[in-house]
């Protein structure tokens, strides 16, 4: 029968991260794999409170189809969160799509912007699932390599400026960007960068879609104003998530941005799933109206910081003395990017390191054209202490006998 499937199905590749989920239950087993949030920061109680509630006295709604728009308590609640977090104003129901995740959210982007001889930029290495997600649509990307303060913006603004000169500058979609602590890199674009981003997409006519899952993981430094803050909804639009901050079980995206773009990707809901859960959609507004989820964060933060502190500080103790090692050091958020000499390819060291029991991702996974052979990302957030020390070891390990293999040490 696969000569009946259609193009898009012919493009589709298994998730490497969905794949590696299925051995992180190995007994023994360290993964740095995932971005899987600790099961420890999650409200349980108080969630499991507000779930019998809603079950019980809203049963009409949270057990009934919903709007495909999304629950108007929860859009109401999450445009207070978006002021009191960012000073993000103007906005009502009508600019907010909840969805499936985020995942979701970057499907109805790809759907909804993309033909197949669109363009659209995206950082290199980039975040997997919009890289799938927009090249199951179109294999057209530009990349932008990233730098220690975000993307390269005079990369960017030549790479448009050559499209402009070829006559196909219409047929630029977006510019895709993880604004604080990119998933895999774990870089944060600068406040100046934001700027000149902005004034760049103006210049061109190009729509910015900001991609912020991790920004309120942040362990040291200041806030920087969301990208959709400097440039505004008929620039920028604006993707959110609960995965990282609540619970990734609820499976709830929230996009914000202008509302001929969500009306039409409301129309593209329509077509995928009708409409995101109205049970877990109505105890994330419940929750919202009871805690105040930025102090409850507090803890996470102080969880997830010192996990990040002890990773770095192991990969120092382990490769900071061998040359053309080097790594992230992320502000926030769960990623370290690890780069290894030019000759090392991680997706090779991979079977190794199942047989030693640590599991990271192989940085090909976050490239489109089969690059970034040499990185792996690093997850920090779910093992605990005692893992990530014995699970740098490991890794090291690996490393020695694949360099020694192959002899490259």
């Amino acid at each position: 029968m696969t000569e009946k499937f259609s193009k898009i199905a012919l493009r589709m590749k298994s998730n490497i991260i969905r794949e590696l989920l299925k051995v992180t239950s190995k007994p023994g087993m360290i993964s740095f794999g995932g971005g899987v949030p600790d099961p420890d920061t999650f409200p349980r109680f108080e969630m499991a409170e507000i779930s019998k509630e809603v079950l019980e006295k809203e049963y009409r709604f949270t057990l009934q189809y919903g709007s495909t728009e999304g629950d108007p308590i929860l859009r109401e609640e999450y445009i207070s969160l978006l002021k009191r977090e960012s000073g993000i104003e103007g906005l009502d129901v009508d600019n907010l799509l909840v969805t499936v995740g985020s995942q979701s959210a970057l499907d109805l982007v790809g759907k909804i912007f993309l033909d197949d001889d669109s363009l659209y930029l995206v950082s290199k290495p980039v975040y997997l699932g919009a890289a799938s997600a927009f090249a199951l649509r179109s294999n057209g990307y530009v990349y932008m390599d990233l730098r220690e303060d975000g993307i390269d913006l005079d990369e960017v603004e030549n790479r448009l400026e050559e499209i402009a000169l070829r006559g196909e500058i219409n047929k630029v979609k977006f510019i895709y960007v993880i604004s604080n602590f990119h998933n895999p890199g774990g870089v944060t674009i600068s406040l100046e960068k934001r700027k000149r981003l902005v004034e760049i997409a103006e210049k061109y006519d190009v729509l910015i879609v900001e991609d912020d899952p991790y920004g309120d993981l942040r362990y040291e430094g200041d806030p920087i104003d969301p990208i959709f803050k400097i440039g505004g909804q008929n620039r920028v639009l604006l993707l959110r998530t609960f995965s990282k901050i609540l619970s990734p079980g609820l499976r709830l995206g929230i996009v914000i941005g202008n509302k001929t773009i969500i009306r039409k990707m409301v129309m593209a809901k329509q077509a995928s799933d009708l409409c995101t859960p109205s049970l877990t959609q109505r105890i994330a507004a419940r929750y919202l109206q009871r805690h105040d989820l930025l102090a409850q964060l507090k803890p996470t933060i102080a969880l997830y910081r010192d996990k990040r502190d002890l990773m770095l500080a192991e990969l120092e103790k382990n490769f900071g003395d061998m040359k053309r090692f080097h790594w992230t050091k992320p502000d926030g958020g769960l990623f370290i990017w690890f780069t290894l000499p030019e000759s090392f390819n991680t997706g090779e060291m991979l079977e190794m390191g199942k047989a030693e029991n640590v599991l990271f991702v192989p940085g090909e996974a976050f490239s489109l054209d089969n690059t970034c052979k040499n990185s792996m990302r690093l997850s920090f957030c779910l093992p605990p202490r005692e893992d990530i020390i014995e699970g740098v070891r490991r890794l090291k390990k690996v490393i020695l006998e694949y360099g020694k293999e192959k002899n490259l040490l």
